[in-house]
């Protein structure tokens, strides 16, 4: 029984790292998730150490990856063997700007032990531009510098962050286009999308023209940001699906086949070599009206529900795919937030078309009437399909920080929290862990798998 507790324990941090990133949901506030999360980063660090720092190597988001190696490099006196390799492979997979934030939040904090320090060291000494660093994330690269007693390799890199008035022009063209943009308008247009933002402003430059001018040196995601033509042939699932939610109807119906046939692309790139192995596949698709999500995380949940449909469309065997959507629509480029949230309705008729895998992808408020979607899990599970021919996972993109957890439908059906439709083929793997049918050991086991893998990817 201890073993099954402390698998429940770990599955429900896993599924919170996944889904959480201390931001507003539809029903709770961005103070509630930051407390909620603290409380479990604490909990798994103290009780599972050793899993805790193992969730580097799974799914989890940005936000709780950065937490994770905060709390390990704020406790080195606890710390176990391979936690250093693990938070420097991840760190290294994390976008920059958020590790500036926690070397800046462990500064604060006054955490300078030696492998801190080494870490810190060997992030900077691996970054592929320290000028372009230098210019884009100038407050964050000198703190972190100060913070473990370093200076840049590149002495002109160094006098643009500790001396600027030293030099009157610099051999590097970032940082001298830097200088330059000051004074220069034409200059800001040698710089990154993000810094030459603040002097086209500073400028009074129109809006329009700016970024007419600055588009080739614009990422995808800043394109999509500013509403330019996006790439749609290499946008990732769920970003593909949330481009298309912000779309009005109109240009939704008008664009159909090149919306489609690049969901369908993305998702086909999702599944890689398990496309079509899944079977027969029936996916119960939440669009209720809390799939909106919140200010910040605008219709997030409902996007990985689109993303989920098309990568369920991929995995399924050819013309084996039955969606239900919560709303009763069958058009699911038309999807939008509405209404109440029938669960139970929908998982009935999707168990009537006799599918060998049911997923059900809501946030598990089941409404409509309250209740019913548990008890007819249950009651499947316990007498109609006790022999569990047909394989039931809830996927939960939103966290619940009153049950510090995600929303679960019924005890007898594994739940998995997801923030990308992406991931949804590994998350049904380690949902099969949330049965109660496997203990702690199958689950280390699996976890030090994933981090064998992880570690072996990240090697140079």
């Amino acid at each position: 029984m201890s073993e099954l507790v402390a698998a429940e324990d770990v599955l429900l941090f896993v599924n919170a790292a996944v889904t959480a990133t201390g931001q507003r949901e539809f029903r709770s506030s961005a103070a509630e998730q930051r407390f909620s999360l603290a409380f479990l980063h604490e909990y798994v660090r103290v009780n599972y150490r050793p899993v805790y720092a193992a969730a580097l190597a799974l799914d989890i988001n940005d936000h709780n990856a950065a937490l994770i190696a905060e709390h390990l490099l704020r406790t080195p006196k606890e710390a176990e063997p391979g936690e250093g390799r693990l938070i420097a492979a991840r760190l290294a997979l994390l976008p920059p700007q958020r590790v500036y934030r926690l070397f800046g939040a462990l500064r604060a904090a006054g955490v300078n032990n030696r492998r801190t320090r080494a870490i810190v060291r060997a992030w900077l000494a691996a970054r592929p531009d320290p000028a372009l660093d230098a210019v884009k994330y100038r407050t964050g690269l000198k703190a972190a510098l100060r913070h473990v007693h370093a200076r840049p390799a590149d002495p002109e890199t160094g006098d643009f962050l500790f001396a600027p008035g030293r030099r009157v022009r610099y051999e590097n063209a970032t940082l001298d286009a830097h200088r330059r943009a000051h004074y220069e308008q034409g200059a800001l247009y040698e710089l990154p999308f993000t810094v030459a933002e603040g002097f086209a402003a500073k400028h009074g430059i129109p809006r329009a023209v700016f970024l007419e001018r600055i588009a080739p040196r614009m990422t995808r995601l800043e394109r999509l940001r500013t509403d330019r033509a996006a790439d749609l042939s290499v946008m990732p699932l769920t970003r593909l699906a949330l481009y298309v939610l912000a779309l009005p109807f109109a240009e939704r119906v008008e664009r159909r086949a090149e919306l489609t046939a690049a969901l369908r692309a993305a998702a086909r790139r999702a599944a890689g070599p398990y496309a079509g192995s899944w079977g027969r596949v029936a996916a119960v698709l939440d669009d209720s009206f809390s799939s909106s999500g919140s200010a910040v995380k605008r219709r997030r949940p409902l996007a990985v529900a689109l993303g989920c449909h098309f990568l369920l469309e991929a995995l399924a065997s050819p013309g084996a795919y039955t969606p239900l959507w919560t709303s009763g629509r069958d058009d699911p480029l038309l999807v939008h937030p509405y209404g109440p949230t029938p669960l139970g309705l929908r998982i009935l008729d999707a168990l009537d078309t006799g599918p060998e895998r049911l997923v059900i992808v809501s946030d598990g408020w089941d409404n409509a009437p309250p209740g019913l979607a548990g008890e007819v899990l249950r009651v499947w599970r316990s007498r109609l399909d006790p022999e569990r021919a047909t394989s039931v996972v809830h996927l939960n993109p939103v966290y619940d920080t009153e049950g510090f957890d995600v929303r679960r439908l019924a005890p007898s059906v594994p739940t998995a929290g997801i923030r990308d439709a992406e991931d949804l083929a590994a998350l049904v793997e380690i949902a099969q862990f949330a049965e109660g049918r496997t203990g702690f050991a199958e689950l280390r086991a699996y976890l030090d798998r994933r981090v064998e893998q992880f570690l072996k990817e990240a090697a140079p």
